[in-house]
């Protein structure tokens, strides 16, 4: 049931928030094999959603009265724990609640429990968590995606009407394209980053999947804005992005990107599809037109070299002292820091802090970290310059549908697994808000899903503009 549905019949009275709740949390329930959620706030959402129950019988509504989310575990929510799905977490619980999170129960909402990530945020598969990987609901021997994983699986299997997760180079498209869901970046900016556990700051943003996009856009309309707590977070207006039905009569400029259609990993099939809907778009009349975009190559190790240079950094404060996991093998304050980090992150994890602490190392920053901060100048400077003469970009949102868990190719090296990102990377690097719906199935009979990315922050022309690829494929 979309949300729009249960407000319906919310607002006439033949349902309740307490149905909703529970409703979702048997859902839950018989899915647990899934693996979507590290802990559900049974008791939280009962008692929010009897609070939310006696306001609608004074019709008192929200914009999200009675809409049940569900949070990824790196973004805290008061009184509650929160690990990144990792173990130097373990048992830790929340001070406070995200800005972004606030801003939803003002409204209405209802947190029905934390799910399950990468660790730290940091993977393209949901195989890096502590807690044991997520399936793909479509298929349980396949990936969900990552790293948002569990929030993606949580949504597409109807666990919830919506889930939060958070968007460092992909990690909500990509899982939206595997699961079958719509999944939106925002524009650097436009979500407060407040009481979201950090990996790269300079990328990071909270975002939702939905099942739908009036879920998705309803939600973003909510958490945007500007934060105080959050100096990153902009004042730029927030539009009714939940009015992309308006219909508009001028054809739109849209830019499909030559080297992403030729990339090598590209499966035939999601080409194909591609290109369908390029003609199908030009046979309406709107104007589609082959940009090159030269720096695809570059994007993925640029992406890399900046952002385990800020996680390397962020995660400095895991140490075994402050906060968190300490080893019971430490005897003195370096074996404390070195054994806690060493037992408490995940292999992953501590390869990327390896990484980043390397490219800032004093001998290797200029070849590194500073080349690595120009190129994203260069891929940020091209991207408005297309952003100049076109609407909106139209890309896949993977190279791939999901893959099958534990798969030989991408446990073997590691790059295969950076490559999953290959396309969503470039709106994370250049700040552009994107979003990916689910337009295609596979022969081998998983979803993928079609990226369109708009200039920074003009999510209401994105959502348009999604709406306008869902209305040339009903």
């Amino acid at each position: 049931m979309t949300y729009r549905e249960f407000r319906a019949r919310l607002e006439s009275g033949e349902s309740t928030c307490s149905d909703m709740v529970e409703r979702c949390l048997r859902q839950i329930e018989s899915r647990a094999d899934l693996n979507c959620f590290l802990e559900i706030f049974e008791e939280r959402a009962r008692r929010r959603a009897a609070e939310e129950d006696a306001k609608v019988r004074k019709g008192e509504f929200g914009k999200l009265s009675g809409m049940v989310i569900a949070i990824k575990d790196n973004i805290c929510l008061k009184g509650e724990r929160v690990s990144a799905s990792s173990k130097i977490l373990e048992g830790f619980e929340s001070l406070f609640s995200a800005t972004a999170v606030e801003r939803l129960e003002a409204e209405g909402a209802i947190i029905i429990g934390r799910t399950n990530c990468d660790e730290f945020a940091m993977g393209s598969s949901n195989e890096n968590s502590a807690y044991g990987e997520v399936q793909n609901p479509h298929d349980p021997s396949r990936v969900p995606g990552g790293s948002s994983g569990g929030s993606a699986a949580a949504v597409a299997a109807g666990l919830c009407h919506v889930a939060l997760g958070s968007d460092t180079g992909g990690s909500i498209r990509q899982p939206a394209s595997f699961c079958g869901v719509v999944g939106v970046k925002p524009t650097y900016g436009r979500v407060s980053r407040s009481g979201l556990i950090a990996y790269g700051s300079s990328f990071d943003q909270i975002g939702p999947l939905a099942n739908n996009l009036d879920d998705a856009a309803i939600c973003l309309e909510v958490m945007a804005g500007k934060d105080e707590k959050d100096n990153t977070s902009s004042h730029t207006e927030v539009r009714g992005y939940g009015n992309f039905r308006e219909s508009e009569e001028k054809p739109k400029r849209i830019a499909y990107l030559k080297e992403y259609l030729e990339s090598e990993g590209l499966d035939p099939e999601i080409k194909t599809f591609m290109l369908e809907q390029i003609q199908k778009l030009k046979d309406l009349g709107h104007v589609v037109e082959e940009v090159s975009f030269p720096y695809l190559d570059y994007m993925v190790p640029t992406y890399y070299v900046l952002t385990t240079a800020e996680a390397s950094s962020n995660l400095a404060r895991y140490d075994g002292v402050h906060f968190g996991y300490r080893s019971d093998q430490s005897s003195d304050l370096e074996s404390t820091y070195i054994k806690s980090r060493s037992e408490g992150f995940g292999p992953e994890v501590k390869r990327r802090i390896m990484l980043g602490t390397f490219v800032l190392s004093s001998g290797y920053y200029d070849a590194y970290y500073s080349r690595g901060q120009k190129v994203r100048r260069l891929i940020k400077d091209r991207t408005q310059e297309i952003f100049k003469n076109y609407d909106f970009i139209l890309t896949p949102s993977t190279p791939k549908t999901a893959f099958k868990i534990g798969d030989e190719e991408h446990a073997k090296d590691v790059t295969v697994m950076y490559l999953e990102d290959i396309f969503t990377v470039h709106a994370n690097l250049a700040g552009n808000p994107a979003i990916s719906i689910p337009l295609g199935n596979h022969s081998n009979g998983m979803p993928f899903g079609v990226q369109i990315m708009s200039p920074v922050f003009d999510e209401q022309g994105m959502f348009k503009a999604a709406h306008l690829m869902n209305s040339i494929n009903d």
